[in-house]
This record gives C-alpha cells, sequence and structure tokens, in this order.
C-alpha cells in the first residue's frame, strides 16, 4: 500500500475516534446517571458540556502550536493526551473526576482534528488531495451513525466502556502513527498561539452555562447567578478585546465583518445549540418516558445520524445549486418541523414507528441539509487567503452552540417527576423548535454569495488555520 494511504488510515482512525465520543457519551448518560446516584443533571451535564467548550477554544490554538513545535509531534501528543484523558474517565469514582477527565480528553481532541488534516495534506496532491479530504471528512459521519448502537451496546457492560473502547484503538493508532508519519512545520509559523485567549473564553462560557443550568434550582435573581452572568459578560468582553490585539488570537474578529460569514456563524450557533439539545432529549425522554433499555435507545436514534450523513453529500450539491442560504433555511426548518412533529405526536406509551420516527428522521435530513452548507457558506464568504481560518472559526461556534443547547436544555427539563414528565420534555422540544427557526431566519441573511476564482494553493491555505 503506498505511504499516504497509510497516512489517510492513520488520521482517519484517529478523527474517527475523536468524532465519535459526541455521540456515544450521550447514549452512556442515563447509565452514567445511575451509577453517579445522587448526582444532578445539571451537574453531569458538564460531562458533554465541558468537552464541547474545551474543543471549541483550543480548535484553533492546538493548529498553530502545531505549525511551531511540529505537526506529528503534536498528533502523537494529541493522540496519547486522548487516550490516556479515556481511561481516567473510565476509572472515574464520581461525577467531578469524570468532568475533569473530559477536560483533557477534550484538549486531545481539539489537537487530533487540526494536525491530522495538515498531515493528510502533505501526502496528497490535486485532484487525489479532494478525494482524501472527502475520506477524512466522512468519517466524522460514519461516526455519527455508528456512535448510538455501539454505545448502547457497550453501556450493557458498563458505561466505562465508552471510554475503555478508545484505548486498543488509540494505542494501535499511535504505534503505527510513529512509524509511518513523517514531521512537518510550517516556516511561517513563528507566532505563538493565544492560550490566554483560549483561557479566558473557556471560563467565560463556563460561567454562562454554569448561570443557565443553575438558575432555576439557584433562583434567578440568586446573587451566584447574578455574579456569574456578569463574570461571562466581562469575561467575554475582555475576550473580544484581548482578540483584537493578540497577533493570532483565537478569534480574528476581523472576519466578521463579512455579513454571510458573521450570519452562518449565528444560524451555525443556534442550529447547533438545537441539535445538541434534541439529541440529549431524544437519549432522556427513551430511557425515561419510555423507559427503553439503553442499547435499544441507542438504536432507535441511529437512524437520525445515519439520515444526517445520507443527506450531507447531496446538501452541499443542491447548495451549489440554489444557494447556501436557501438549503441552510430549509433544513433548518425541517429540523423545526421534526420538533414539531414530536409535539403533536409523541406521548407516553411507546409508539415508536409511527411517532418518533417520522420526526427523528425529518430532523437528521435538516442536519444533513444544514452542516455541510454552513460550513461552505462560512468559507465561501471570505476571501480564498481566509478559506481555512473561517473554517476553524466556524468549527468554534459549532462546539459553543453544543454546550449552550446542552445547557439550556438541563435548564428547561429540571427534575420532572410522574405526570410533569411528557410536559418537561415538551418544554424541551418547544425550544428546540425555537433555535431552529432562529437558525433558519439567521440563514437567510446569508445572502447571495459570489466566490472568488481559487488561486492559492489549499493546502497552504489550510495550513494557516490548522
Amino acid at each position: 500500500m503506498p505511504h499516504r494511504y497509510r497516512v489517510l488510515i492513520v488520521v482517519s482512525v484517529a478523527t474517527f475516534v475523536a468524532s465519535m465520543d459526541l455521540f456515544i457519551v450521550n447514549i452512556a448518560f442515563p447509565s452514567i446517571e445511575r451509577n453517579f446516584a445522587g448526582t444532578s443533571d445539571a451537574t453531569l451535564s458538564w460531562v458533554l458540556s465541558a468537552y464541547a467548550i474545551v474543543t471549541a477554544a483550543l480548535l484553533i490554538p492546538a493548529g498553530r502550536l502545531a505549525d511551531l513545535l511540529g505537526r506529528k509531534r503534536l498528533f502523537m501528543g494529541g493522540l496519547v493526551t486522548f487516550v490516556v484523558a479515556s481511561a481516567l474517565c473510565a476509572a472515574a469514582p464520581g461525577a467531578g473526576w469524570l468532568i475533569g477527565a473530559r477536560v483533557v480528553q477534550a484538549a486531545g481532541g481539539a489537537v487530533l482534528m487540526p494536525t491530522s488534516l495538515a498531515l493528510l495534506l502533505a501526502e496528497f496532491s490535486g485532484r487525489q488531495r479532494a478525494i482524501a479530504v472527502a475520506i477524512w471528512s466522512a468519517t466524522g459521519a460514519v461516526a455519527a451513525g455508528a456512535g448510538p448502537p455501539i454505545g448502547g451496546l457497550l453501556v450493557q457492560a458498563s458505561w466505562r466502556w465508552v471510554f475503555l473502547v478508545n484505548l486498543p484503538i488509540g494505542l494501535v493508532t499511535a504505534i503505527v502513527a510513529a512509524r509511518i508519519l513523517s514531521e512537518s512545520r510550517d516556516p511561517q509559523g513563528k507566532r505563538f498561539p493565544d492560550l490566554a485567549g483560549a483561557v479566558m473564553f473557556v471560563v467565560a462560557s463556563s460561567a454562562l452555562m454554569l448561570a443557565i443550568v443553575q438558575g432555576q434550582s439557584w433562583g434567578w435573581t440568586s446573587p451566584r447567578i447574578l455574579a456569574l452572568i456578569a463574570g461571562s459578560v466581562a469575561l467575554s468582553a475582555g475576550f473580544l478585546y484581548w482578540s483584537s490585539h493578540h497577533p493570532a488570537p483565537v478569534l480574528e474578529l476581523g472576519l466578521f465583518r463579512a455579513r454571510a460569514f458573521s450570519a452562518a456563524n449565528i444560524s451555525g450557533t443556534l442550529f447547533f445549540a438545537a441539535f445538541g439539545a434534541m439529541l440529549l432529549s431524544s437519549v432522556l425522554f427513551l430511557t425515561r418516558a419510555w423507559h427503553e433499555d439503553i442499547l435499544t435507545a441507542g438504536l432507535q436514534i441511529s437512524p437520525g445520524p445515519i439520515a444526517a450523513a445520507a443527506f450531507a453529500v447531496p446538501g452541499s450539491l443542491l447548495s451549489r445549486r440554489f444557494g447556501e442560504r436557501n438549503i441552510a433555511a430549509i433544513g433548518s426548518v425541517l429540523f423545526a418541523v421534526s420538533g414539531l412533529w414530536w409535539l403533536r405526536t409523541v406521548g407516553l406509551e411507546p409508539h415508536y414507528a409511527s411517532e418518533f420516527l417520522p420526526g427523528w428522521l425529518i430532523g437528521g435530513t435538516g442536519v444533513g441539509l444544514v452542516i455541510p452548507t454552513l460550513a461552505s457558506a462560512a468559507a465561501a464568504a471570505l476571501p480564498p487567503s481566509r478559506f481555512a481560518t473561517g473554517s476553524a472559526v466556524y468549527g468554534m461556534t459549532r462546539q459553543f452552540g453544543l454546550a449552550l443547547g446542552i445547557a439550556i436544555l438541563i435548564a428547561v427539563l429540571g427534575t420532572p417527576r410522574g405526570a410533569q414528565v411528557l410536559p418537561a420534555f415538551r418544554n424541551g422540544w418547544e425550544v428546540t423548535v425555537g433555535l431552529a427557526f432562529a437558525s433558519a431566519v439567521a440563514a437567510l441573511a446569508i445572502g447571495r454569495i459570489r466566490i472568488a476564482p481559487v488561486q492559492k494553493d489549499v493546502a497552504t491555505e489550510l495550513k494557516q488555520a490548522v
């Protein structure tokens, strides 16, 4: 097998493991909750939110640090960190340990994504590069479809296997990677990345999420909630000021002068907030309201991600013909319709095929239309030289949206009992519908995008961001 294809396999496997974590841990959520009896949903939500927030903050700095210190070195470090953190997650004696281990795991995953792409691009050229990047990107879609059933199966033994499964795959990948990957750096990558900005982003985001999650139990006007909100606002202002003055910031504010780029990021934040809330609410509804076992719930959820994967390529093709804003708006509306379907049909008596499945398939179709379209819009709205940086910023706002949606859902659900269970989940679906419709409105603001001819080598562009 040619060397470049071995590199493609190695980086794709690493990306698959990191991408699957989103879906597989959602499925394990009810089992983790039962194991850590007495721990609230608000506390356990940080198992998901902390991963998303840290990933968002470190994606861009990790890529730039790899340019400076070496991509293979950072890839190996990220992979080993991810594996070790997975072991720590599996060994967690309590929720605090698990959340802390997830933060470390997110740091490893954030390093894996940009470095794996940079290593891949160095091995391919011309048309082969486009095919290789498509295969690398497709691993995320495959991970989405495989995550729920794999997670449901592993949880039958223990939720800890959701993390333990990363160990053999990660260790074998690390051994192979050490032998076949070649070191590379960016000769112009001399600026140290904005780690201080990343810390400010994490703290500001965490304060906001904590205020949302605990608002109901602590009281929305309590001193603690008001202090968290004030602290988040102050830190956010400081983060924006810092970003405007740092030579290599986490968030390049100048990119947002392009209306289409701003609209795509706003739409993406809202949509992935809806998606994060919908995914977790589906797991919790199936296991709490319909009392399905986790394996069954995982299998029942898997058609949604599979539909998303199936419609990703058609969505990209349709956006080229009819415009990114139109396809993204249609996808967001479809996702909202899935929530409306559940509000109209789903009750406490389980009727999966006639009530839950149609809404989930409609929502999955919407996800498939939105994901490639908004990513394309965010990149295409900028000059070719800023393509990769814009894509990285979009990835950051997407992760923030996921954390925001989880926090909002936990706040809305509360701790319902008995007859209040269905109304609580209906409240969650109403929030999801509202976020999805808001995403559609923001998508329409993207407008028509005029794509400039790409003259700069794609690998060079991507290296600037990753």
